[in-house]
């Protein structure tokens, strides 16, 4: 990878129980989601594994974010399930 270029990211998408949480939150609490979602987006593997499911847990006690979500097998893509501000 050349110096110019950081890691890729995975790209994120919210299905609609998780477009209609962020519907409701403030505008600090969408930012602070953004900051957990963009740490997701870098390193998929950041969640604990919710046991028997493909599902990930993230939570950002500093911020007070939980996100839970799961990644596609080629760690493009993960998809956020439900959002928590």
């Amino acid at each position: 990878m050349s110096p110019e270029h950081g890691a890729r990211r995975s790209r994120v998408i919210m299905v609609e129980p998780a477009l209609t949480q962020l519907a409701k939150l403030t505008a600090s609490e969408t930012h602070r989601l953004d900051r957990a979602i963009v740490a997701i987006s870098v390193n998929p593997e950041l969640g604990t594994e919710v046991p028997g499911t493909l599902l990930r847990d993230y939570t950002d006690e500093v911020d007070g974010v939980r996100v839970i979500y799961f990644v596609t097998a080629l760690k493009t893509i993960t998809i956020v399930a439900y959002v928590e501000a």
